[in-house]
């Protein structure tokens, strides 16, 4: 297991900002990630999970203790229309293997950046999908050191979010059943979900992704067109002038500068239209 020692997150987030972790570890096999959780609990270590790292801010403070990604967690394992895949591998990547084996149900997740982890702890989703459209079951690494195997039900998924996000678990894996489909058409409409994707959205810059929630009754990236301010620049972060509902980072962004402009942001839309924007991306960690 690789171990780094006051490693800067901004190497690794979507956003390409955030401050260091004291520790940052890289377990491979389940029972690695099993003795790291064992050793924090048992010296009184704070630790935290993070995806990938793409629909994530992480503070310019850091974070205290022991972060761990499960990137090197990536086996994508087919059997008949079940595809069970190891937290970290990538949605992407996932859905990918599931056109290989002509099995459809995945195509809207072939442009989420996230990880499968992620992916399920959010309910992520894309043009009309979501994760809980196929998830079976995951199994979780709670703190006491139990392994459950959680269904859709104990899940409760709604939308962008599990009943994970309120339990201290690690998601060590995620089975999805699919359908079988013909490869042509399962290929066809991810080939058009992945170019309406690269045409809206601001791929050429870091980001985090979607920022906000969708509002019921609205459209986010609308509200911020009509509220005057899409192409804002607060630092080095700025309301895309490609798709208002994302932030990018044009000019060495710190994390301070995507959350002030978040806020400032929701401050606006609450003053011109009385509409509360609730975030999607998680913002963790310390101020500087």
């Amino acid at each position: 297991m690789a171990l780094l020692l006051n490693e800067p997150l901004m190497n690794y987030t979507f956003t390409q900002t955030g401050g260091p972790a004291d520790v940052l570890a890289f377990p491979k096999t389940r029972d690695e990630v099993e003795a790291l959780v064992n050793y924090c609990q048992k010296e009184n270590i704070p630790w935290l999970v993070l995806g990938n790292a793409s629909n994530l801010i992480v503070r310019d403070g850091g974070i205290r203790g022991v972060v761990i990604m499960l990137l090197e967690m990536n086996t994508i394992q087919v059997t008949d229309d079940v595809i069970e895949v190891e937290a970290g591998a990538r949605l992407i990547d996932t859905s990918y293997a599931a056109l290989d084996n002509q099995l459809t149900g995945l195509e809207f997740a072939c442009g989420i950046p996230g990880s499968v982890g992620g992916a399920v702890f959010m309910n992520a989703g894309a043009y009309g999908g979501e994760i809980k459209d196929v998830f079976v079951s995951s199994d979780v690494l709670f703190p006491d050191g139990t392994i459950r195997t959680l269904t859709s039900a104990e899940m409760n998924f709604s939308y962008r979010h599990s009943d994970i996000q309120q339990m201290q678990g690690i998601i060590l894996n995620a089975r999805f059943a699919l359908e079988e489909g013909e490869k042509d058409v399962i290929k066809t409409k991810m080939d058009e979900l992945t170019y309406l994707r690269e045409s809206k959205q601001p791929l050429e810059y870091p980001s985090c992704g979607s920022v906000f929630k969708r509002p019921e009754g609205h459209f986010t990236g609308k509200l911020i067109q009509d509220a005057g301010i899409q192409g804002l620049v607060w630092g080095g972060a700025q309301i895309s002038e490609k798709h208002a509902g994302f932030i990018v980072n044009i000019n060495q962004a710190t994390a301070t500068d995507y959350v002030e402009l978040i806020a400032h942001i929701q401050a606006v839309i609450k003053e011109k239209f009385d509409v509360a924007l609730e975030t999607e991306v998680r913002i963790i960690g310390e101020e500087k």
